[in-house]
């Protein structure tokens, strides 16, 4: 199992000191968490002038090097975040921004007792974060997306094996028994673990409801999860036909169907959204579009277009952002591409709508949003999963990567709890004229 394909730093670049409760870091796995990037004095310089006054102005207590008091203290107080090496941070941060930032907190050289509250006045106020007159540089120092992580059919699967072949009994430490990986929908808020289960079939009712799914209904199912959706549009007298790029999955999935007695009535296969054939009375795609990538939106619409009969509904859940969100990290690679989705990108509403009208007979018809629910069952799964460490372990992972998991949900929790991120319910009805 290879859990960090990502390429080495130089061999001479500085190692990064590890905090004193952090383990160390295995090289071999986590190069450019274990090694320091190289940057000069002037430059680690600049951005710890930048950190220090973007944090000084936000409602966050941030201690730095272990000091109660005095200079190595700023915020004008809230959630606590210790930089137990302020050099490491600053130098991580300098050269590599968010994703330093994040490799920062793998490497154990930054902590908080609560991580979700720190991120989450970040998001918050994250237009603040660069000074303005330097947010006009931005695109002059940002990463770009590497062009191996394009989605093309070839690199698509490899960015979702690196993601969902991971493990199947890693992801059922944290997720519930339908183990579904991707927001519920419930009662009430707050609410707890017990609860979870119920509210994703909820979800995957809604879903099915905004479809039309019944019985005789020729359904695809673009992103296979690991089956529930497909047993529950089966239950209901459905013949789905449900298409992942992840062996792992579908290989589960096939066993939860045919477990659940619906084998006649799903069928499950590798297969490219692009390589589809056919025609459906309707489709579903919940939370598949973020892997999809900014220069393919267009042929995703296209070939939903496609494959869904004349008055049929094309139904999607898709965690999006504002659209000036889009324009501004398109192009650019982040921690979140790097470590856990290589090639993902998050829509906004006015791309799916702007797409849709302009280059197929798709036509919104519903958009229902449910951020506060995401956020609900981040938490959830994010508490599950800090549970678990003696089974994380005996799967073979280690440290660093329980710290990444931990860091990538209580960030994306934080972008729901703080309105960045928000995730939608969105039908479309094919008109069945128009352009295609």
């Amino acid at each position: 199992m290879t859990l960090s394909p990502y390429p080495h730093h130089n061999p001479s670049a500085g190692r990064s000191p590890v905090a004193a409760h952090a383990a160390p870091v295995d090289a071999r796995r986590w190069p450019d968490v274990a090694r320091l990037p190289r940057s000069s004095r002037l430059r680690t310089a600049v951005a710890e002038r930048i950190v220090r006054h973007s944090l000084g102005g936000l409602p966050l207590y941030v201690r730095l090097g272990g000091h109660e008091a005095g200079p190595d203290t700023i915020g004008r107080g809230g959630p606590r975040m210790n930089i137990h090496d302020p050099a490491a941070f600053f130098r991580r941060v300098g050269v590599g921004g968010l994703i330093g930032f994040g490799e920062s907190y793998m490497a154990g050289e930054w902590d908080a007792p609560d991580l979700v509250a720190v991120l989450t006045v970040l998001a918050t106020h994250a237009d603040r974060l660069i000074p303005q007159p330097l947010q006009r540089l931005r695109k002059a120092f940002v990463r770009k997306q590497p062009v191996r992580q394009r989605n093309t059919p070839e690199g698509s699967r490899d960015n979702i094996h690196r993601h969902y072949d991971l493990s199947n009994d890693l992801f059922a430490l944290f997720l519930d028994e339908t183990m579904t990986y991707s927001s519920a929908v419930f009662r009430a808020l707050p609410s707890d673990m017990s609860l979870l289960a119920d509210a994703q079939r909820r979800k995957i009712d809604l879903l099915l409801d905004a479809a039309g799914v019944g019985p005789g209904t020729r359904l695809l199912e673009v992103g296979t999860g690991w089956g529930e959706l497909a047993v529950r549009a089966a239950a209901r007298g459905a013949r789905v036909h449900s298409v992942t790029l992840s062996a792992e999955q579908r290989d589960l999935a096939r066993e939860r169907v045919r477990a659940a007695g619906h084998a006649d009535a799903v069928t499950i296969e590798l297969c490219d959204y692009r390589r589809v054939e056919g025609t459906y009375d309707a489709v579903v795609s919940v939370e598949m579009i973020e892997a999809v990538g900014v220069e393919f939106w267009p042929e995703y619409f296209r070939t939903l277009d496609r494959l869904v009969v004349p008055g049929g509904r094309v139904v999607l859940q898709a965690i999006t952002m504002t659209h000036d969100r889009v324009l501004a990290t398109k192009d650019t690679h982040t921690w979140i591409q790097k470590y856990i989705f290589p090639g993902g990108m998050i829509p906004s509403l006015d791309a799916v709508e702007s797409i849709t009208r302009g280059r197929t007979d798709l036509r919104s018809v519903r958009v229902v949003g449910y951020g506060a629910h995401y956020a609900e069952t981040l938490r959830l799964w994010r508490e599950m999963f800090t549970e678990q460490v003696d089974a994380v372990d005996a799967l073979g992972f280690d440290e660093t990567f329980r710290r990444m998991w931990t860091f990538y949900l209580a960030y994306s929790e934080a972008g729901f709890r703080s309105g960045y991120l928000d995730v939608r319910q969105i039908a479309l009805a094919r008109t069945g004229g128009g352009a295609r």
